[in-house]
């Protein structure tokens, strides 16, 4: 702890909150352990002889599993705190994923499949929501959006970056199922530093039973009091939909234009390279250009434009790979814009109220991955590729608009300008 204490105004100043580092630095672990088999799962297991579309529903599965988690996290940590929920959440995780591969991938076993990867599936929003929930009490107003900002960025950065890499490596040196066994181990370690190593208290209202049923009562019934919280849910839904949709048929369509599937999976690991680095950008950006403003015109309305573009460059220039990486990169700084609709949404509630909007925001995040794939499975066939696109980019338009009703009530944005004028030190 002293090392921390001896870079605490460093970390201040650069938005990430000091008493919270050692989280933030679980968290990137455990989601690298929690990601490295993103990339890969659905073709390993075809190539063991699955069909896609059970893989599919596996997939499908997992995300209802996740949307359900997203939400009760914010409610679980204002009645038994962070620490014990993340704790479940580590819990969930490693039973899930002892008995996913070691019972249910060595057999085939579709049927325990389904279940094992669900309760894995439960581990993630447990854990890392809860620390943003965590997050968004422990951090002041002036500081909130580089807080959320950092968060996101070892966020994705574990998921998608480093997941990503370690796989391809550990795949080559001890093959798929050792590689999945040792997810439980970065688990376990990122889960260490973030809920044992980092010491920053929450204290929790000593509730009884029957108010910890409320409090669970009170994350969906929260949209009802303030419709507000449940615009940004819808708006953090069309977030990350495209980035779910995109795998399932832009490789092909990018395929007929002359890139190969290698050059793609190159090609979408820079979209998300360019992600976490605009995680940050954004999170400075909205606490300076307004947290609404960067969400509607960077977020929404830049996703909309580049998503058309990743449509029309192929038409128009072909399969220039340096052209679509360069509007790939851009879509995916943009979808970084969405970034202070964490910092937004708390906002709009008292401080009694901020596990419960955090529960619709988590929730909007956990239906993204199997709402964006809908999409595809829907319409895909009526409209093709053209038509999907212009859905994806329709439902941005319709964000950057929903996003302009998101306003903080007058006496809470005097609240919050009046914490901003007198920072906490």
């Amino acid at each position: 702890m002293n090392q921390l204490t001896a870079n605490d105004n460093f970390l201040d100043r650069i938005g990430m909150p000091s008493h919270l580092a050692w989280g933030y630095f679980g968290v990137l672990i455990f989601m690298m352990g929690d990601g490295l088999e993103l990339a890969w799962l659905s073709p390993y297991l075809v190539e063991q002889g699955l069909a896609v579309k059970q893989t599919a529903f596996l997939t499908t599965m997992y995300g209802v599993a996740i949307a359900i988690s997203a939400w009760l996290s914010g409610v679980m940590v204002e009645s038994i705190g962070p620490r014990k929920t993340m704790i479940i959440g580590v819990v969930a995780y490693l039973v899930g994923q002892s008995l996913f591969v070691g019972f249910a991938i060595p057999t085939l076993n579709y049927e325990l499949m389904i279940p094992t990867y669900a309760i894995r599936g439960l581990g993630y929003p447990l854990f890392a929501y809860s620390f943003l929930v965590w997050i968004t009490y422990r951090t002041p107003a002036h500081q909130l959006g580089k807080a959320v900002g950092w968060f996101w960025f070892v966020f994705t950065g574990g998921l998608s970056v480093l997941g990503a890499y370690y796989s391809s490596l550990s795949i080559n040196l001890f093959g798929h199922i050792t590689t999945l066994w040792t997810a439980n181990i970065w688990v376990v370690v990122g889960a260490f530093f973030a809920i044992v190593v980092n010491r920053d208290t929450f204290e929790v209202k000593k509730d009884n039973t029957e108010s910890k049923l409320s409090s669970l009562l009170n994350g969906i019934l929260i949209v009802k009091r303030h419709p507000k919280v449940g615009i940004a849910g819808l708006v953090r839904v069309v977030n990350q939909s495209s980035q779910y949709a995109f795998p399932l048929f832009l490789p092909i369509y990018l395929l007929e234009h002359g890139i190969e599937m290698t050059t793609w999976l190159n090609i979408w690991g820079t979209i998300f390279i360019s992600n976490i680095a605009f995680n940050l950008i954004f999170g400075f950006v909205g606490d300076h250009f307004g947290w609404r403003n960067t969400v509607t015109w960077f977020g929404a309305v830049g996703c909309a434009v580049f998503t058309i573009m990743l449509f029309y460059t192929p038409q128009f220039f072909g399969g220039n790979v340096v052209l679509i990486s360069i509007i790939g990169i851009l879509w995916g700084a943009c979808l970084a814009g969405f970034v202070p609709l964490s910092a937004l949404t708390p906002s709009l509630v008292g401080d009694g109220e901020k596990g419960a909007a955090m529960s619709i925001l988590n929730l909007g995040a956990g239906l993204c991955v199997f709402v964006g794939p809908a999409i595809v499975t829907i319409f895909f066939d009526i409209v093709d590729v053209k038509g999907v696109m212009w859905i994806l980019a329709g439902l941005y338009v319709i964000a950057a608009i929903l996003t302009r009703f998101i306003t903080i009530p007058e006496e809470l944005q005097e609240e919050t300008e009046e914490v901003a004028a007198n920072p906490v030190s």
